[in-house]
């Protein structure tokens, strides 16, 4: 049983991620030149590829901290319920510091998307 359990999940798991890896394939067909090189194309799939690795990992360190510090939150809580207020407020500060992680990575993803500085080198 175990064994067919892991092997539907491996199954699943490859499926959900080599979807992943082929759709900027998708959005670079619109910006292949015709009768030239694929150094475009190659470029913006290149882009793509790195602003989705760059957002899934800001988006995972969030998640980590963020989770992180409302367990600990509870578990302050749940020791000295006294001093609630002031592990509330400490606890929103240090989400509020965690989520900043995901907008530096999204700031980064729309810069790798849409204000790339090496597209002059590449692309000339």
């Amino acid at each position: 049983m175990s064994h067919k359990l892991s092997t539907k999940t491996l199954t699943a798991f490859t499926a959900i991620i080599v979807l992943l890896a082929s759709s900027p394939l998708v959005f670079a067909a619109e910006v292949i030149p015709v009768g030239e090189s694929y150094t475009k194309a190659i470029f913006a799939v290149g882009a793509m590829i790195a602003a989705a690795f760059s957002i899934g990992v800001g988006a995972v360190g969030a998640a980590l901290g963020i989770g992180s510090a409302a367990n600990a939150a509870c578990n302050a809580v749940g020791r000295n319920p006294g001093v609630q207020g002031k592990i509330m407020m400490t606890m929103l500060v240090g989400m509020a510091m965690a989520e900043s992680i995901a907008i530096y990575a999204l700031v980064i993803s729309l810069v790798l998307l849409y204000a790339n500085p090496y597209m002059r080198y590449f692309l000339g």
